[in-house]
Order: C-alpha cells, then sequence, then structure tokens
C-alpha cells in the first residue's frame, strides 16, 4: 500500500476517535423490537459496529430538551433546503432544490409512493389498454387549483400540450411517451396532439405509439392550469408562461407566500387541496448548508433537515435528545462529472485511470464513516436493477500509471504529465458548504499528484457551479444525483441526447433505449446489467459512492414518515404539531 493510504486511514483513525470521545458513554437505543414514532415504525439498532446500522426509525430520548424557539412555533413547519434558485414552475426548474419546492405547491396524476410503485393522485385511478399503448385517468370529482379555480381534464391536456410546443426547453422530455401526433404538432405539421382527447371534464385518454415504462410517469404529472398559464401563451411563443416562473399557482397542499434567495421560501396552506387543508397553517424551506444544518436544529430554527450520514452527525443528533432521528439506504449516488469535450478525458483509458488513482474507498471511510459504500454502478444498492456482479474499479496507482503511459501522457520535468505540449492538469469545481468536497479535493489533489496528474479547484456556490458545468468550463465536477425512483433516472443523462458534458457511445444509447422499451422487470434487469459493464469499460462519470440517508426533525412534529423515494415530499400534506 502507498504511503498516502496510510496518511489517509490515520487521519481517518483520529477522526474516529474523536468523535467517538466526544459522543461519551450515552447508551444506545435497544434492539429488543421497541416501536417508536407515530407511525409505529421498527426501531433502528444503534450497534458499536457502524457496518450493522440498520435502516428505521430512532425515537428522540427525551423530548421535553425541546429547544424554547420550536417549544413558540405553533402553526409552522421549517425545513432546511439547499439553494432553491426561483424557478417555480414543475416543468422548467433545473435545480434540484426548486424541485423540491414544486412539490410543495404543485400536485401530479400520479405519483411515486414509498415503495417507488405509481400511485393516484389527482387521478382517482387510471385504466391501460390491453395492448398498453392507452391510458384513460379519472380525476377526483371537485378538483380545485389553489386559487379556487376547478381542476379539470382541461388543464391535464393544456400541460400536455405545452410540454409538445416546439419553443419548450426545460427538463422534460414529453416526446419518451410517445403519445400519438406528439411528433407531427412539435414540428408544427398538426394544430393539436391528436392522441390527447379529453372525453370529459373528469376524464382524459391519451393514446400512444409504443409501449414505454416512460410513459404513465410522463402523462401522469403534474398538472398546470390552463386559465393561469395558458392567457398569455401561444403556441411557439412561451414568454409569458416563464414571466410566472416566480409567482406560481398549482393544486399541491401549499401556496407560494414569499421567496428571499437566499433565505427562505415561505408557504401557507392551501385549503382547497384535494385531502383537505393540511394541519400546520404556514410552511417555510429555510436555506442551510452541511455547516449549518445541525446548529438550526439544535436551536430550533429548523424542524427538519437532511444530514450527512456518518458517525458525526449521527451522534450528535441523538445528543440533541429531542429529535427523531431516520436512516435509509438512499436511492441517490455520489459522482464526479467529467467533462468529455475536454481535450485531457477524451480517451477513455484517461478516465479509466482516473478510477484507479483515486482511493474511493478512503474516501468513503473518512466522509461516511461506515454509513456508505464505494460505487460500482449508476444505481443505489436499493433498486431491483443493482448487481454486485459488476465490480468496482480497484485502487491501484500502477494500473493508472500504465493506461496514462499508453495515453501517451508522459511524467514531466515537474512530475506532471505532458501530452503534445499540454499538461495533465484538471480543474475541479467543488461546492460551498459541501462535505463531499472538503474530503475529496485534499484526497484527489495527493492520490492524483502521485500518478502525474495535477488538480486545481474552484469552490463556488452550487448555481454558480452548475453555470460553469453547463457552459463547459471544467474537467471534473462534483455531484450528488436525486432520488432515483426507477433505474433510467440513473442513466437518461449518459444517453447522447441528453448528456450535457459531452459523452457519446451508440451502445450505451441503444441500451438505455431498450431499457425502457418493456414493462416487465425480468426482462429490463439483463439490459440494466449489459449497460452498466459497457459504461464501466467506457465511463462517463466517476462513481463515488452509495450512502444511507439520515434525516434529523423535532419530536413535535408527527406525521412524518420519510422514504427512500418521496423523503419528505408524500408526508408534507398529513403533517401536525403536539408540544
Amino acid at each position: 500500500m502507498v504511503k498516502t493510504k496510510h496518511r489517509w486511514i490515520a487521519i481517518f483513525l483520529v477522526m474516529v476517535f474523536f468523535v467517538s470521545a466526544c459522543a461519551g458513554k450515552e447508551s444506545a437505543p435497544t434492539s429488543d423490537g421497541q416501536q417508536g414514532g407515530q407511525e409505529n415504525r421498527q426501531a433502528a439498532q444503534s450497534p458499536d459496529a457502524l457496518s450493522e446500522i440498520q435502516d428505521g426509525l430512532i425515537p428522540a430520548s427525551d423530548p421535553q430538551k425541546n429547544p424554547e424557539a420550536a417549544k413558540k412555533r405553533t402553526d409552522t413547519f421549517v425545513s432546511g433546503l439547499q439553494s432553491p434558485e426561483g424557478v417555480f414552475n414543475p416543468y422548467f426548474y433545473q435545480n434540484g432544490w426548486d424541485g423540491n419546492v414544486t412539490n410543495v405547491l404543485f400536485a401530479p396524476l400520479v405519483d411515486y409512493d414509498e415503495n417507488g410503485k405509481l400511485a393516484p393522485r389527482l387521478a382517482e385511478k387510471w385504466e391501460t389498454s390491453d395492448d398498453q399503448l392507452t391510458y384513460t385517468f379519472y380525476l377526483r370529482p371537485n378538483l380545485k387549483f389553489s386559487d379556487g379555480s376547478p381542476l379539470t381534464a382541461e388543464d391535464v391536456a393544456f400541460t400536455l400540450t405545452l410540454l409538445h410546443d416546439p419553443a419548450y426547453d426545460g427538463k422534460t422530455d414529453i416526446t419518451l411517451a410517445n403519445i400519438k401526433g406528439g411528433k407531427a404538432y412539435k414540428e408544427g405539421t398538426a394544430d393539436t396532439v391528436e392522441g390527447i382527447q379529453v372525453i370529459d371534464p373528469l376524464t382524459i385518454q391519451i393514446a400512444t405509439e409504443k409501449v414505454s415504462t416512460l410513459a404513465l410517469p410522463l402523462i401522469g404529472g403534474h398538472v398546470l392550469s390552463k386559465a393561469y398559464y395558458g392567457k398569455d401563451y401561444r403556441k411557439g411563443y412561451l414568454d409569458g408562461v416563464k414571466s410566472l416562473h416566480d409567482k406560481p399557482m398549482g393544486a399541491g397542499p401549499y401556496r407560494l407566500v414569499k421567496f428571499v434567495k437566499g433565505q427562505e421560501v415561505q408557504f401557507v396552506a392551501n385549503p382547497h387541496y384535494y385531502e383537505g387543508k393540511p394541519a400546520i397553517e404556514n410552511m417555510i424551506f429555510k436555506v442551510t448548508t452541511n455547516d449549518t444544518n445541525l446548529q438550526y436544529l439544535k436551536v430550533g430554527e429548523t424542524d427538519y433537515d437532511r444530514f450527512v450520514a456518518n458517525r458525526d452527525n449521527f451522534e450528535q443528533l441523538k445528543a440533541l435528545g429531542f429529535a427523531n432521528i431516520e436512516i435509509f439506504t438512499a436511492t441517490s449516488y455520489v459522482f464526479l462529472d467529467l467533462n468529455h469535450n475536454s481535450p485531457r478525458l477524451q480517451d477513455k483509458r484517461v478516465r479509466q485511470a482516473l478510477y484507479y488513482g483515486l482511493d474511493r474507498q478512503t474516501f468513503v471511510d473518512i466522509l461516511y464513516q461506515g454509513f456508505g459504500q464505494v460505487a460500482n454502478v449508476p444505481v443505489s444498492p436499493a433498486s431491483w436493477a443493482y448487481t454486485k456482479d459488476i465490480e468496482a474499479y480497484p485502487f491501484d496507482p500502477e494500473k493508472a500509471k500504465q493506461l496514462l503511459d499508453e495515453a501517451g501522457w508522459k511524467v514531466g520535468s515537474d512530475g506532471i504529465r505532458e501530452k503534445d505540449g499540454q499538461k495533465l492538469v484538471l480543474r475541479y469545481l467543488g461546492r460551498q458548504g459541501y462535505n463531499i468536497d472538503d474530503v475529496l479535493i485534499p484526497l484527489i489533489k495527493e492520490n492524483y499528484k502521485d500518478i502525474g496528474i495535477g488538480v486545481e479547484s474552484e469552490i463556488l456556490d452550487f448555481n454558480a457551479l452548475l453555470a460553469k458545468r453547463n457552459k463547459g468550463d471544467f474537467d471534473l465536477a462534483s455531484f450528488t444525483t436525486t432520488n432515483l425512483p426507477d433505474p433510467y433516472e440513473g442513466v437518461k443523462s449518459f444517453h447522447s441526447k441528453y448528456n450535457l458534458s459531452g459523452y457519446a457511445n451508440p451502445k450505451a444509447d441503444e441500451l438505455i433505449e431498450r431499457g425502457t422499451e418493456t414493462l416487465e422487470i425480468e426482462q429490463r434487469i439483463p439490459i440494466y446489467h449489459e449497460l452498466y459493464r459497457e459504461l464501466k469499460e467506457d465511463p462517463p462519470v466517476l462513481w463515488l459512492a452509495y450512502t444511507k440517508m439520515m434525516i434529523g426533525y423535532n419530536a413535535r412534529i408527527k406525521g412524518l414518515d420519510p422514504d427512500p423515494i418521496t423523503i419528505l415530499n408524500n408526508s408534507i400534506p398529513r403533517l401536525r404539531i403536539e408540544q
């Protein structure tokens, strides 16, 4: 083992010793089947061996320690959230935290439940034809938007038509639903989308041309008000729709009151919500970071937040006494995006060398302290599409050096490799207050220096990082995916049609498409496994880790039942405060 490995392991051991010492001798929750929390979920075990920590709920040990600031807040729920940008439309946001906001403001026809299966929401039910090409949705009666106006099948038709507009430039690719006539409308050879048929105010039928696992979630998405978003809309002209990004109006459990960028988003309960007005009148997303979220929860400024799952945070949350802790395997993964337009990274041997040259196990050990594992494929171990058969790249600096030699990058006089007069120096974009970068940047600089690669890092706020990444002004950039209810979501960005970083692999494109062309999971599994093998050989990104997800929340908040798919979203309408 190289000296670098020993040095980082020593740092890790010091960290664990320090955290354990700070934790004191507080007894751990028992593992005798104790039931905890208002949902009577099985309490999680908390044994000494971190690898044995189980998913589940660890109830607050002493709710009476509740801070005064939280006690005084009797009609407001405050959740931490990082970096919303202000594009509050479910079909136009690019920032995932804006997506958290839109999930509070809008409601879909169908949505994923805690098990990753689609369930009715605004639609009371739906039917699929025998050939799996036609979907009929039956809306719940008396649906209303938050302004009290009726929500009908016409609004669903408007939303789906808008997504087919030639000028639509948002993140949703409705063409993947293969709605009959959608292509003709988008190309301007038809005035309507043939496959969208309003049967009556509560019934809409959608005919598709191709069986796809993507059709139902795309067709059954969030519903926009035709009267509100369509008043200044005409085909090919979306300025009126976009002008309402900061004045959203939907059918979700809350409506927007105020947004102060960098500080908070304020909501008030929607009295017209289809499940009934939420019990908590006010809700706030307060901007927090991984450096501030624990302190805000501790002093009562927030009621709920997500935390990096590691021993340090685990012990500090337990020590609060008044906080419930939820732990579960995340459906996301942590990765480094690679710029394939960079001449330094176009050769797959260089990208493979980045894998061999980085001690990912030490990264996982230091940051997650037993709550994570090195990633081998672009899907979480919680998914049915995961496989252990594709081994992760091992840490092998000598193999990395060999690949770089073969790719023509030779070590220069200063120890940094060169080729055609160009230095092999990579520009790394990191994020402010992002624990991943705090650990990864020094490790990656040291590991890559050992194999002749220089790394220059730049720390930005998230939106500035996105802007540079989208312009291609980077070599490496760190990200964590959103929660992925379907394995397609974990690989979609590697398709040449959607990739923002120049990755193009025809075989990968074919396999990504094939993985959606059957509704049978048993038929999809081997397709994804073949895709994962191809992506290992020709890496689009550098997979870092799978993690546990850890949530801490004030025990006075009842009705909160987080899960790996929807996290907080499904609980929001049912939350209540009990002092």
